[in-house]
Order: structure tokens, then sequence, then C-alpha cells
């Protein structure tokens, strides 16, 4: 349960990643749950002076803390990529940057000079909301790009100097067969990527967000679809030389993985961010308005605290390891005896439907078990976004929301 809350607790924190959320979008897409605002100029210079300020208070904090890793999403962060620099130079200023800086983007929002600006920032992970190399997935979904500025679009990132290059991709849309999502796959493959991320449409809210309900062509894909499509999509990168890294994503190599969600602790930075830190987890007031009112009053714009105890912590760390499809039993092992024990006891039990793989070192999720996972994580995320985005999106400040 959240309950209202006002600043994070103060305790020792030497280190944490960073997430810094950019609200603004010119393309509002229907099937997209995350926090944003139509693109407004007016609005962007206050935003970034009251992310400043944010930055500012969370150094006065904790200090000059190590930070592995910096995530950037959205909106489309590079909408702001002049703005950026004044960003990343007071994150240089404040803190100890150790790690990747990784951003979100859209097709339609990059070109020369933006990436120019990018690689001077040091950003070194880049993914991209490609979702379909077709006009007619594309026109479905409510996307503003066409699948003829994509070729252009990915090669200048690929010649480029980023470590790591990421396409989202959509699959079990109304009607889409093995044979549109192979030419997707592959296209994606030629292009020279290096990480596939492929979800389906059903991974968003329906139901209670009601702005969102305006694909009225669009329906929750069929189990049997989404079944085949995920073992088609799974078999076919594994054998063109693609490793898995979560239930959704695969890589190419040893490079950087892309990822926003499956870091230990992390801060959050903007409307609707969210921070993991050792006594819970914590979200910012979704509304733009009211977080750059309290960040400018040098005030935290945190809403709401859900606090964590220690066993919640530790099913937290397996929650997301299973999303790796990887637990390694050097981590189980650092938990105290009674919590190892009913983790190793549940893990067992996954076996026996041949969900997992057992080895000395670890357990490991097949691909029947990483379907299986991604589907209860699709209904756990969906009914957790479904009830933050209700109440958080009419309150800027809720007294409590009940799970």
């Amino acid at each position: 349960m959240f309950r209202a809350h006002n600043t994070p607790a103060l305790q020792d924190v030497y280190k944490a990643s960073l997430y810094i959320h950019i609200p603004f979008c010119k393309n509002l897409c229907p099937y997209c749950p995350y926090n944003k605002v139509e693109y407004d100029d007016k609005l962007v210079g206050p935003y970034i002076s009251a992310l400043l300020n944010e930055i500012d208070m969370y150094h006065t904090l904790y200090g000059s803390i190590e930070i592995p890793s910096i995530y950037i999403g959205g909106g489309t962060p590079t909408l702001l990529t002049d703005e950026l620099e004044i960003v990343f130079e007071r994150l240089a200023e404040r803190f100890q940057i150790a790690g990747d800086i990784c951003i979100e983007t859209s097709p339609d929002d990059l070109d020369a000079g933006k990436v120019d600006k990018l690689q001077k920032y040091q950003v070194g992970l880049i993914s991209i909301g490609v979702q379909s190399f077709q006009d007619r997935w594309l026109r479905l979904i409510g996307r503003r790009h066409r699948a003829s500025i994509l070729g252009d679009v990915i090669r200048m990132l690929v010649d480029g100097d980023f470590k790591s290059i990421n396409v989202d991709l959509m699959f079990a849309l109304p009607g889409q067969t093995i044979d549109d999502v192979h030419f997707d796959l592959q296209t994606a493959i030629d292009s020279g990527v290096n990480q596939v991320t492929t979800y389906p449409l059903f991974t968003f809210p329906y139901s209670t967000v009601g702005q969102y309900l305006r694909l009225k062509k669009v329906s929750m894909p069929r189990l049997g679809a989404r079944r085949r499509l995920y073992k088609y999509i799974h078999q076919y990168l594994l054998e063109n030389g693609f490793s898995r890294v979560s239930v959704w994503g695969f890589k190419k190599g040893n490079v950087p993985r892309c990822s926003s969600v499956t870091r230990d602790n992390y801060i959050g930075l903007g409307p609707g961010a969210g921070s993991h830190m050792a006594d819970g987890y914590y979200l910012n007031t979704f509304s733009v308005s009211e977080y750059t009112k309290r960040c400018l009053a040098s005030e935290f714009p945190i809403a709401l605290h859900m606090p964590f105890n220690e066993t919640m912590q530790y099913y937290f760390w397996l929650y997301w390891r299973l999303y790796d499809t990887y637990i390694p039993k050097e981590g189980l092992c650092e938990m105290p005896p009674e919590i190892s024990k009913k983790m190793y006891t549940l893990l067992r039990l996954l076996r026996v439907p041949g969900f997992l793989i057992e080895n000395d070192s670890s357990f490991q999720l097949d691909e029947k078990g990483a379907f299986w996972v991604h589907l209860a994580q699709n209904y756990f995320s969906l009914r957790y976004i479904n009830t933050i985005w209700s109440v958080a999106m009419k309150e800027p400040y809720p007294e409590e929301i009940s799970f």
C-alpha cells in the first residue's frame, strides 16, 4: 500500500542509480502507459530548473554518492537534447558518475545534430521506439513515424559511437502473423542493432485508464496466438546470435544492456518517477505543474511511499531476477536462512512444470518458463499501473493507494 509522504527518509546511501523522467512528447501514443504531456516550449525552462533543484536536494541529502548508471526515459527525452547538457553538467558537479548513460528516443525525433550532441554528453546506450517496420502496424497503434524513415535513422546510430542500440518491437497485434513478426525481427537484425526488446500490446492498461481507450480496433491478444509468437521470437533471435537477457529482451555480443528497471537501488527524478531505496519505494507526484512548483520551492516532489520490510526487499530482488530469467544462487545464499530456504523451495517447485533449469551456480528460466513469467508479470503490471494511474493522474498528492 502507498501512503502520502513528502520527503525521503534520511538513510545511509553510498551508491544509487538514477532514473530521469522527461514527460514531454509530441506524439501521445494511445497505447503508452507512461506519464507524459504534450510538448509545450513554455513548460521546458521551468521544468529544467525544477529538475536541477531536485538534483541539488538529493545531493544535500546524500552527498556526492556514486552513480553506477543513468537511464533517461519519457515521454521523448531527446526533445530536450539541448537542455540535457545543463542537466549532465549539474549531475557531474554533484555526484560521482561511474557508469553508462542510456536514453530513450523516437525515430521521428532524431537527426545528425542530436546524435552528435548525445555522443558529446557521453550517452553510450540508446533505445529507440520503432514498434514495427511496417506502416500497417504503425498506423494501427497510432504512431506518427513511417517505416520509410527507420533505415536511415538506425543507420545514424549504428554508425555512431554507441555501445548498445536497442529497438522496441511490439507483437501480438490484431491480425499479426508469424510472417509479419519475422519481417520485423529480420529487419531489426539486418539494421545492425545489438539489442531487441519485444512486448505485446497487452502489456499496457486498458480498463481504468480511460484516456487511453482510443484504440477501438485493438483488442487483447488471445493466449494461443501470443504463445506461438513469443516462442517464434525467442527461437529466431537465439538462432541469429542473440542471447536472452530478460523475459522481453535479447542482446547480441558482450554489450551493455539497455534496461530501466533491473537495478537494486535507484533514485527517480521527474514527475511520476519512482525511487527504490533501502526503506521502500517512493513515488513523485505525476503532475508536471505540481512537480515544478514543489521543486522550484526546494521541496521534494514525493507524493507516496510504500515501505518495505527486510523480507519484502528479498522478494523484490527475486521478482526482478525472474524478470532477468537468471537467479544466481550466490544471491540466495546471502539471505537469512529461513528466507533462503523458502526461495529455494519455490524455485524448485517451478522445475516440476519445466520452467526452470538448475545448475551448480544458478536457476535459469527456459523458453516456456520465460513466457509464463512474462505473462504473470504482465498481469501484475497491468493491475499495478492501472491502480496507480487511476488515482495519481486525478490527485497530485493522494492520501493512499491500495492494491
